[in-house]
């Protein structure tokens, strides 16, 4: 439903309201693929419509201030969006329900909201070259981890934790969560007092503490020189650190251990990455790992592309293909078993981080070097991925690999 056009809009809507029918086109697109949920919205030249609403969802409302906006939807896709966001041509009172909304309704939209022509082979070739080479991933892995331990102290919970906690109650909290989660991950590992656990990408060491304390001893291993610093700080009993890739761990462990650090890796590199937990691994040796995974029937499109967090937040990032990824697993020589899901604690945990780094923002906790730019974007961050598991176009799983 489109409400008419008042007199004078095309001069209120500046320059590009030349152009406004191309832009209603893309909203014609935008409102066939809506098969749950809507979004009212309010338009440059002072009209509204209703995009979507005949079904039961999400609803979202967005105030579009400047047709470039939708431009560099069409053009940029997810990246372009948040540019728009960035420079005020676009609002929201809750994005998060319109990320929702999107993810939703990802198969009907089909390739809204991924870049074209020119802008995605320039982002693609641009994402090559910050691929996971032994160089590369350093590079990639120090631009979003080694930010400074006092920045991600200021808003995570006390374990410190950088991944999803796992809930019984959404009410409880965060630490609590968490620590359940840092327990499934040990009970994967069929581990007992004495045993030796490797684990790759140590975060800040909320895991190799929680095993420590139950007797185990842990070799942690990351590329973050902030995070090395920590965990070695802490004086764990039973735990080594070492800055280090994964390509290149020595020796054999009765378990692995691997927290969200996989969708560092790149797809190129996954059959690298099982080679090397298999070579870690003693016969019959089991890893536990928790990964984020994109909707199968979306991937090859998201492959092709670069997202708003590729380009934005974590350079090299990818997220897995569960089905790729299992199927190289299995070729690896791992049985792959007891497969957990749990996308709506992400999504959990990603609200209670988003209201953490409001309530540091307020009080000042952030580091000054960080300006209202570098603020704005990660809270951009924080709704863009709380959005997705909510919409279920993203699944946060644990799964155990036993070698064969």
């Amino acid at each position: 439903m489109t409400t008419s056009i008042p007199a004078a809009a095309l001069s209120r809507a500046g320059p590009l309201g030349l152009f406004a029918p191309l832009f209603r086109r893309l909203l014609d697109r935008i409102d066939a693929g809506l098969a749950s949920g809507g979004i009212d919205v309010s338009l440059p030249d002072g009209t509204r419509r209703l995009l979507g609403g005949r079904a039961p969802g999400p609803a979202a409302r967005v105030e579009i201030r400047d047709w470039r906006a939708l431009w560099r939807l069409a053009v940029g896709g997810s990246a372009g969006w948040y540019v728009a966001w960035s420079r005020g041509e676009w609002s929201s009172p809750d994005p998060v329900a319109l990320f929702e909304l999107f993810g939703r309704n990802r198969h009907a939209l089909g390739e809204i909201g991924r870049s074209r022509g020119l802008a995605r082979l320039a982002k693609k070739i641009f994402h090559q070259l910050r691929g996971n080479s032994r160089a590369g991933a350093r590079r990639n892995i120090e631009a979003h981890y080694d930010l400074g331990n006092d920045f991600y102290a200021a808003w995570l919970d006390p374990t410190r934790s950088y991944s999803s906690a796992l809930f019984v109650d959404a009410d409880e909290r965060l630490e609590i969560a968490q620590h359940r989660k840092l327990a499934a991950m040990l009970e994967r590992t069929a581990t007992q007092p004495g045993d030796q656990i490797l684990e790759i990408g140590c975060g800040w060491g909320s895991f190799a503490a929680f095993a420590a304390a139950a007797g185990r001893r842990v070799h942690a291993i990351t590329l973050s020189n902030e995070q090395q610093a920590a965990v070695a700080a802490q004086g764990l009993e039973g735990v080594t650190v070492a800055l280090s890739d994964y390509r290149d761990v020595a020796g054999q462990f009765d378990a692995v251990v691997s927290i969200e650090m996989v969708e560092a890796v790149g797809q190129a590199y996954w059959p690298t990455y099982l080679a090397a937990i298999a070579e870690a691994l003693r016969p019959g040796g089991r890893a536990a790992l928790q990964y984020i995974a994109i909707d199968d029937a979306i991937y090859d499109s998201y492959a092709a592309n670069v997202d708003f967090v590729q380009t934005y937040v974590f350079p090299g990032g990818m997220l897995l293909s569960e089905r790729r990824f299992r199927a190289l697993a299995e070729a690896a020589g791992f049985d792959w078993i007891d497969q957990r899901d749990f996308g709506e604690d992400y999504a959990n945990t990603l609200k209670r981080w988003r209201a953490a780094f409001d309530e540091a923002v307020d009080r000042e906790a952030l580091p000054a070097r960080f300006d209202r730019q570098f603020i704005d974007l990660w809270r951009y961050y924080l709704m863009y991925c709380e959005g997705g598991f909510r919409g279920g176009g993203l699944q946060v799983s644990q799964v155990t690999l036993i070698k064969r």
